[in-house]
């Protein structure tokens, strides 16, 4: 178990500006990422270090977004202006959480250019719209060299998560300590009123520290 990505909802201005926004204040590129047919979404990813990433996703126009839990949490999130939606925690096995939460994991798929294509099984969306602190698990399938993370060589850093919420209830959603996936990037946990979830994702890049 260990951190994969953050999912940022783009902003009522778009899927393109927004993402400018952010790689602009990371110094970096962007890089499309491509329609998750199953989902109803498509999206553009900055890959960072430590096999991490940061997805910007924007919901379309789509019939898979309204059924989808993943569109329909894309789409809730940037019809509330936009921003952090989750973050999510690559695993070896989903059976153990498909048995805790009575259902099973769903496939994702996107294809690049080339015909390759990238295959994945997730589960947890429901739980992340219902408490948005709690990330959602997904595990990778096909060729590993396809994994975001490798769309360029990355040389920004996630080295921290600010999380409205408390560990123990993610510990509990995860079922071990959430201490694990997050080795290598600190959380600071919060406790304001009002909706739990990530608050800012701060970045080490080459001109110093970038909160967002």
């Amino acid at each position: 178990m260990r951190m994969d990505h953050v999912s940022y909802a783009c902003e009522a201005d778009g899927l393109l500006a927004t993402t400018e926004r952010i790689a602009s204040a990371l110094g970096v590129e962007a890089v499309k990422g491509g329609v998750h047919p199953r989902f109803g979404t498509r999206n553009m990813i900055i890959p960072l270090t430590d096999h991490h990433y940061l997805e910007v996703v924007e919901v379309l126009d789509h019939p898979a977004s309204g059924k989808a839990p993943f569109g329909q949490a894309v789409r809730a999130r940037s019809a509330a202006g936009g921003g952090w939606m989750g973050w999510c925690v690559e695993v070896d096995d989903l059976a153990p959480f498909e048995q805790r939460l009575g259902r099973q994991a769903v496939p994702g798929n996107r294809k690049f250019p080339d015909g390759r294509e990238l295959v994945w099984k997730q589960i947890g969306i429901l739980g992340l719209i219902a408490d948005p602190q709690v990330p959602y698990m997904l595990k990778w399938e096909g060729d590993p060299s396809l994994h975001p993370s490798n769309a360029y060589p990355g040389t920004v850093r996630m080295s921290r998560l600010t999380i409205a919420g408390s560990a123990e209830r993610v510990t509990e959603w995860l079922g071990e300590p959430v201490e694990r996936p997050l080795e290598d990037v600190a959380v600071e946990w919060v406790s304001p009123k009002g909706t739990p979830g990530i608050m800012s994702v701060t970045f080490d890049t080459a001109s110093g520290a970038v909160t967002i």
